[in-house]
């Protein structure tokens, strides 16, 4: 295990503090993104084989360019999830004037 995989397991489990400790809806996006960079990192770091050698065929240190390219599609997918879950934060702060999870649902019930 090298020191990219252990900061990626330390960064995931720091975001999963802050998505159960934390009412506030930003900080859950924050944690969100935070525990889907380390999920990233520790791919991206799994996956190399310590060599910055281009990927040639008969190269066994070559890295391997898969986790990279799925990595760049996870990238796209958690900008996309960000922006909608931004989106949707937006509109439920005009709703109901608050960034805490149990005052909006309180007054969601209300209504």
């Amino acid at each position: 295990m090298n020191y990219g995989e252990i900061a990626a397991i330390i960064l995931f489990f720091i975001g999963v503090f802050g998505v159960i400790s934390r009412r506030n809806i930003m900080k859950t996006v924050i944690s969100l993104d935070i525990m889907d960079v380390a999920a990233i990192l520790f791919f991206i770091s799994a996956g190399g084989a310590g060599s910055l050698a281009a990927p040639i065929p008969g190269n066994p240190g070559a890295a391997d360019p898969i986790p990279q390219a799925l990595m760049i599609t996870a990238i796209i997918i958690g900008i996309a999830v960000t922006a909608v879950s931004l989106t949707m934060f937006i509109n439920l702060y005009h709703r109901y004037g608050t960034t805490n999870w149990n005052r909006a649902r309180k007054m969601r019930n209300k209504e």
